[in-house]
């Protein structure tokens, strides 16, 4: 009986940390995905800004 009783308690803390892992990859993962947004959103307002700026020329 009380070999069951380890092998659960065992099994419950293989999951226990496989599951902490996958929460911190996921983590990880988020905020790796939102500087990637970031640097994107600003490259896309230097590109228009850049675009203004040369308009800008044809206006004087």
């Amino acid at each position: 009986m009380d070999d069951n009783a380890q092998a659960s308690a065992e099994f419950i803390l293989l999951f226990g940390g496989i599951f902490v892992v996958v929460l911190m990859a996921i983590y990880m993962y988020n905020n790796y995905i939102n500087d990637l947004s970031g640097q994107i959103q600003s490259k896309e307002v230097n590109e228009f800004n850049n675009q203004l700026m040369n308009l800008k020329t044809y206006f004087k």
